[in-house]
């Protein structure tokens, strides 16, 4: 079975490489930009037909850098809405079932209970407004016979991400602010490469969206405070501080803590709670 993964050189589309490597059972076709342009239309459709054995599309590319987006809206709308539209119309057109990863910035961050999948979107910025027409353009070229996968806080040890900063920080610095007023559930992003895996290989396919994050809520202030402590540094003074204390060109998800019992209970997934994969992450960090 022939998988076709793009964004594979991010932080989900290198565990997914690892994860499937270890399965065994499938043929990988890893690309980045340089490999396919999702943006082009023609790009697209010559891909599938020079690969008509591709079944599965997993699209981890993503225009993800929010305040950026605010200034590059013609490219995040290229890289997050046509070029899922153009993946989904592809994929629909070979018989492939496509798998798309979206984003808790769907919601307006102004809830105090977990995010269920159909609870009201209203996107804050240009981030979000494109992530959910990307969703919309996903489920309207497949007929709805696709999974949309929204997640949060995603981190690796691979790439830029929020984990690996805060631990350069605290090795570099005495004195670190970080806000508290801002709450969700991290996400190690090989934990969510294995829920797809499990999507792939389940005996039936249910399609849909779905949510997943680890389990647990936390501040990004507490998630920094357990980021020191599990790595062992202890030289540097973390604060909390608010969101109004460092304005940024997008607006931020006060909330964003997701609502996984769909997907638990559709492909009896089990998530994991967020420490223990953030000790693990870290464990791979200090074993480079």
């Amino acid at each position: 079975m022939t998988i076709l993964i793009t964004g594979a050189n991010g932080q989900l589309g290198r565990e997914l490489q690892d994860l499937l490597a270890l399965d065994g059972n499938h043929t990988l076709l890893a690309t980045d930009v340089e490999d396919l342009d999702i943006t082009s239309g023609d790009s697209v459709d010559v891909f599938f037909a020079n690969n008509t054995d591709i079944r599965w599309v997993i699209n981890c590319a993503a225009f993800t850098a929010v305040d950026k987006a605010e200034e590059q809206t013609h490219l995040c709308r290229k890289i997050n809405v046509d070029g899922p539209r153009n993946l989904a119309i592809a994929a629909t057109r070979h018989g492939a079932k496509m798998i798309h990863i979206s984003t808790d910035y769907v919601f307006d961050g102004q809830a105090c209970t977990p995010y269920p999948e159909d609870a009201s979107t209203a996107p804050q910025g240009v981030y979000g407004l494109t992530k959910l027409e990307g969703e919309r353009q996903v489920l309207e070229a497949t007929a709805g016979n696709c999974v949309i996968l929204r997640t949060a806080w995603l981190y690796s040890p691979h790439g830029k991400n929020f984990v690996k900063t805060m631990l350069d920080l605290g090795r570099t610095r005495n004195r670190l602010t970080v806000v508290v007023d801002q709450v969700g559930s991290p996400t190690y992003a090989r934990d969510l490469a294995g829920a797809i895996i499990n999507i792939i290989n389940a005996p039936e396919w249910h399609a849909g969206i779905f949510h997943y994050s680890n389990e647990g809520a936390i501040s990004w202030y507490d998630f920094t405070k357990a980021i020191h402590r599990l790595a062992g540094i202890t030289g540097c003074d973390v604060q909390p501080c608010m969101s109004a204390d460092y304005p940024t060109p997008a607006r931020r998800p006060a909330y964003s803590v997701l609502d996984k019992t769909k997907i638990k209970q559709t492909y009896g997934i089990t998530v994991p709670y967020w420490e223990d994969s953030l000790a693990h992450c870290i464990k791979r960090l200090q074993n480079k």
